[in-house]
């Protein structure tokens, strides 16, 4: 694979990336393929913007099924092409030519003017692609009460002395127009995602609401995930859990470090 000092992909480097972007990647490889990524912003950067058209594709296909020649085309048209004037060139031509497809085989409208605001529940499933980069440590302002990493000034909680989760992954993604970071914490056996997106605010889901400690936290379920939702400063947060009582995801939403008051 390139190095990140080298900004050429080969063409098993592209098929590769836009695999893992769309979950047709070996599960073999996978690992080795996230590190690679996580190695370069710029993979990064191209990596979520594949995500971001897997996702439009997904939608289009859900609400309305196209032809089976306009998926042929489509499949033809995310085959990556040699990079010939370095690598987002060809990156471009084989993103651009899948979107389009979609675009104008349905009716879309392609980014400036979406087919609709994302829901929590479209948030919530973020989280189940797992961690594809390391955790973040403490942050050193305040190691006890925060995580280092942020969401446009919206911290994670570090959980770690209060509650005994423990931060173990993190991953970045794009729903709509908005960046999705999610952390991975864990305690003995247990699981916790933690999905912070960006501004502004997803539509609140119907369900339960609970208040505790100035939060409205609305608490839905998917399939066996328990899903609490809620609102920091024009942010949505969403945390879902599998085998977790709502009511320990309740309290970790509304918990707030010693050091601030929100």
């Amino acid at each position: 694979m390139s190095s990140p000092a080298d900004p050429h992909l080969s063409r098993t480097e592209m098929a590769k990336l836009s695999a893992l972007a769309d979950g047709t990647l070996d599960p073999a490889q996978r690992t080795a393929a996230e590190a690679w990524i996580g190695s370069d912003p710029r993979l990064g950067e191209l990596y979520e913007r594949e995500r971001a058209a897997v996702e439009r594709v997904q939608e289009a296909r859900a609400s309305s099924p196209a032809p089976a020649g306009l998926r042929e085309r489509i499949a033809a048209g995310r085959r990556p092409r040699p990079a010939r004037n370095g690598w987002r060139t060809g990156y471009a031509v084989a993103l651009g030519s899948a979107v389009a497809a979609v675009a104008i085989g349905l009716g879309l409208t392609l980014p400036g003017g979406g087919p609709g605001t994302p829901s929590v529940a479209q948030a919530s499933t973020l989280a189940l692609r797992g961690p594809a980069q390391p955790a973040p440590g403490p942050n050193p302002r305040d190691p006890g009460g925060k995580l280092d990493r942020e969401v446009q000034d919206i911290y994670f909680p570090n959980w770690s002395g209060s509650f005994g989760w423990r931060a173990v992954g993190q991953r970045v993604d794009r729903l709509g127009q908005r960046r999705a970071v999610t952390i991975y914490y864990t305690r003995g056996h247990a699981s916790v995602a933690y999905t912070i997106v960006g501004a502004g605010v997803l539509p609140e889901p119907s369900g339960p609401v609970t208040s505790l400690r100035g939060y409205r936290l609305h608490t839905l379920s998917s399939g066996n995930r328990t899903i609490v939702t809620w609102r920091r400063d024009d942010h949505t947060c969403v945390l879902s859990a599998s085998g977790l009582p709502a009511q320990v995801l309740q309290r970790l939403a509304a918990w707030h470090p010693a050091s601030i008051t929100e």
